[in-house]
């Protein structure tokens, strides 16, 4: 009953949104989904956004929502149709591919407009022609703006290791897959509420971490593709790499090395555990993008960890540029849209040098950068009496990595980062393993009957593999149960999900 007044209360939100346009066709709604209500909606006051609304005369009323709930507004959103939309759409989280494509009759195609309206942009295609393509369809259309992150690392999460720990027992750091589930054991029986890696379980993201020494890393887009030692596209959850790396992390569960709650906690629960000060550090790793963001004032105690080696020998490290740094779907424009060309002329202000660092870290004008006579800029740490940390101060004050941005290399070397937090870690963590990143499965495109046929395989697919997996970690019997699971994908139809996914990777290469 909750849910449903909730979802009752959405439709009346968004009904009288789509309804009450602006007088003039300067004002906008725009939606824009944040991942959450702690970070508020300061983001929308920003200097940066102040600046190009006076320099345009564009007025943007912004429509906030939070990701937790996001799912089922945007069913409601896309059902109800555009009499319940705003004028446009901010940031990727916001619509999907899946959202889009088999919906185009409520979108502005922006193919032509982008030519007439965006300079900054169109110089942008003509530099960097993977930004254009990367936003076209399967039909070479645009209905997105695109973007690129700046001050990217090559790889993703690592691992950081309680270095107070590994001293406090006399251990070494561990350099192989076996030694590293050795000293998981031992953190875990060294003391009353620790255990050697504290997490709230999803196949996507252990493939990509915990897992990731059998050489099975998947796309971030969320379909377990990947690539084989020969660099071909395979289902991940369907390998013999898959299957060896589910027994080692059944030992594990076994061996008491993983937290019992591993499947049954949620991610805030698990942040209430790693990052409460007063207790002290309780999980013996972390995958993270930096050791501060995931574990707050626990993170001294941490350092980054070489990629361990596994069983062939290799070691793997997370890295998807493709789907990290570059993106779609940023920016969509509805037909309720009075002055679509306006609009995108704002749009197009996101598209300088300066205004991607703003979008990125906060705005100039609100003193989170220092703009120096030298030329240089310098992102600055948020001051004591704020309690956050600069991670998360970029999450509040700006955009962070959703919108419209593009940052030049040479624009890079000017901005100054802190070393001691931020993505100044990060960039220096990622010295000690890019060398080990090798490629994924691509962002890649789908056509509109691809897309309703991954619609229809994928969830019974995905959620049958994700519950054998919780399956055999926590109750054992991969090697018994696998060729029955392998039939059971078959009857599901996943050869002709992954066979999607191939064509679509086809199209990707040229072949």
């Amino acid at each position: 009953m909750k849910k449903l007044l909730s979802l009752l209360l959405v439709l009346s939100m968004v009904l009288t949104m789509g309804a009450a346009f602006a007088e003039d066709d300067t004002t906008f709604t725009v939606a824009c989904v944040r991942w959450t209500e702690v970070w508020g909606t300061d983001f929308t006051e920003t200097a940066f956004l102040k600046e190009i609304s006076e320099k345009t005369g564009v007025t943007i009323e912004w429509q906030p929502y939070w990701n937790g709930n996001w799912g089922d507004q945007k069913s409601l959103m896309l059902a109800t149709g555009l009499s319940a939309m705003p004028d446009a759409f901010f940031g990727s989280i916001s619509l999907t591919d899946a959202d889009i494509v088999p919906n185009t009759d409520f979108f502005v195609e922006l193919t032509d407009l982008i030519p007439q309206y965006m300079p900054n942009l169109s110089a942008i295609f003509e530099k960097d022609p993977e930004m254009k393509a990367l936003c076209q369809d399967a039909d070479g259309k645009i209905w997105s703006l695109p973007k690129k992150l700046p001050m990217r690392p090559i790889t993703a999460n690592e691992m950081y290791i309680n270095k107070v720990w590994l001293d406090e027992l006399g251990l070494p750091m561990p350099t192989t897959y076996t030694e590293l589930a050795d000293t998981l054991e031992a953190f875990s029986k060294s003391g009353e509420g620790r255990y050697g890696y504290i997490a709230a379980s999803s196949l996507q993201f252990d493939l990509n971490n915990l897992l990731l020494p059998f050489g099975v890393q998947v796309s971030r887009a969320g379909n377990m593709m990947g690539m084989d030692a020969e660099g071909k596209p395979v289902f991940v959850p369907m390998t013999e790499n898959y299957k060896a790396a589910v027994a080692w992390a059944r030992d594990l569960y076994e061996r008491g090395a993983l937290d019992p709650e591993y499947f049954t906690q949620t991610s805030d629960m698990v942040r209430a555990k790693v990052q409460d000060t007063e207790a002290g550090p309780r999980t013996g790793i972390v995958f993270a993008w930096t050791a501060d963001a995931e574990l707050l004032g626990n993170a001294k105690d941490y350092v980054v960890m070489e990629a361990v080696a596994g069983p062939d020998g290799n070691r793997y490290v997370e890295s998807d540029p493709t789907f990290l740094n570059y993106g779609k779907n940023e920016f969509v424009i509805t037909k309720n849209c009075k002055n679509p060309g306006k609009l995108l002329e704002w749009a197009d202000q996101f598209y300088t040098d300066e205004a991607s660092l703003q979008t990125y870290y906060g705005s100039i004008g609100d003193g989170k950068i220092a703009k120096n006579e030298d030329g240089t800029y310098e992102v600055l740490l948020p001051d004591a009496e704020s309690g956050i940390n600069l991670d998360t101060s970029c999450w509040t004050f700006s955009f962070r990595d959703h919108g419209p941005k593009y940052m030049n290399k040479e624009f890079e070397s000017k901005v100054i980062l802190p070393t001691t937090e931020g993505d100044g870690i990060k960039l220096a963590d990622d010295a000690v393993n890019a060398q080990y990143a090798r490629p994924t499965f691509p962002v890649v495109a789908y056509t509109p009957d691809e897309l309703d046929q991954i619609g229809f395989l994928s969830p019974e697919v995905l959620n049958y593999v994700n519950q054998q997996y919780a399956h055999w970690v926590t109750e054992g019997g991969v090697d018994e149960e696998w060729d029955a699971y392998i039939d059971q994908l078959d009857k599901m139809g996943v050869n002709d999900l992954v066979q999607i996914h191939l064509d679509a990777y086809a199209r990707y290469i040229g072949e």
